[in-house]
């Protein structure tokens, strides 16, 4: 049973950081009884160069149109396989690819691009495309966003991350002019590829001037969709990373460690319909990573072998598979590697 909004508002309002998160730590012992803290190895591309000269996160992106296409901001083919071919042999086992809004990459396009990975790398997951993307591709190519993920489906794809989810409030959404899509056709995007029997992950960015109510819609909305689906396999939160992005002279203040690790704590407790919450290193880093593990998170993310849409908002933290590993053993977890759908396949 998830907590009422008010009793959510109450915890946010709450001075009581460790009351708050030891509720947290005993839902994900719930949850979670082994002592296992899972990670995954895989890469983060972006199928073109413009994310990371124009973009914060995915729902910001802006068309690209014309000469900017033309001039080597779209990676070819080959570049992508050999990023791959070398995530492969480093032991990764996922694709994360996106890439932002283009009026000339239609349905054919991506379709050409997930059969070419496959052919070449069958076992590779691919999990790729914003909510904001896959309507984007839909809107261009004259298709139904149902189509447009069964086309994308039948080609390859995997499942599709969370990205692009920001604050799931119209009233923030609104005010932020360069979010390309709305609360309702985040979530349709989502529940339309959950009946189609695919996965999708959930994510929240906060600090963008939102109020704690938002925060809440947000989580309501992400909890109600999965009590209709079950399709959602992790929510991973983040901060607004605002050096060097487009929303970054707004002004608004930058969320604290402790404003992260409460609102990762109190997202354990209200999504209590979600298997995996994940304590973020990338935004955050390791330290305050490692501390999430006891505010409710079960799992650290990827060791990200590419990692540029965070790195271009400013903020540049890195890790190696040890690393991540040493942190969970020092929290007093067992580090297990999963793959992208939370299933520890991996024997160390």
């Amino acid at each position: 049973m998830s907590l009422s909004k008010a009793e959510a508002l109450d915890l946010f309002r709450s001075d009581d950081l460790i009351g708050i998160g030891m509720e947290a730590d005993a839902i994900r012992r719930k949850l979670h009884p082994d002592g296992v803290v899972t990670y995954i190895i895989d890469r983060n591309i972006n199928y073109t160069n413009f994310c990371t000269e124009y973009c914060t996160f995915c729902a910001f992106y802006r068309p690209l149109k014309g000469a900017m296409a033309r001039e080597g901001y779209i990676l070819d083919f080959d570049t992508i396989y050999d990023k791959i071919a070398e995530t492969v042999e480093l032991g990764g086992t996922g694709v994360l690819m996106q890439g932002g809004l283009h009026p000339d990459l239609k349905i054919d396009w991506h379709e050409k691009l997930m059969r070419g990975i496959k052919q070449r790398f069958p076992r590779v997951h691919l999990h790729c495309y914003s909510a904001s993307e896959i309507l984007a591709i839909a809107e261009y190519s004259g298709l139904t966003v149902r189509d447009t993920i069964m086309r994308l489906r039948d080609a390859g794809l995997d499942s599709i991350p969370g990205g692009g989810a920001e604050i799931l409030d119209d009233e923030v959404r609104y005010r932020i002019a360069r979010l390309k899509c709305l609360t309702n056709d985040w979530l349709e995007v989502h529940r339309t590829a959950h009946q189609l029997g695919m996965r999708t992950t959930a994510t929240m960015m906060f600090g963008v001037g939102e109020k704690l109510e938002h925060r809440v819609n947000h989580l309501q909305a992400l909890y109600d969709l999965q009590e209709e689906t079950s399709g959602f396999t992790a929510f991973i939160p983040w901060t607004f990373q605002p050096k060097n992005t487009a929303l970054g002279g707004r002004h608004w203040d930058e969320a604290t460690s402790v404003e992260y690790l409460k609102t990762l704590a109190i997202s354990r407790i209200f999504l209590s319909n979600f298997q995996n919450v994940q304590s973020s290193w990338v935004t955050q880093g390791l330290k305050v990573c490692q501390l999430g593990l006891r505010f409710g998170g079960n799992d650290v993310g990827s060791v990200m072998l590419e990692e540029n849409v965070v790195k271009a908002a400013g903020t540049s933290n890195c890790t190696t598979e040890e690393e991540l590993r040493r942190i969970i053993r020092d929290a007093g977890f067992r580090p297990v590697q999963r793959d992208t759908l939370y299933r520890t396949m991996f024997l160390n």
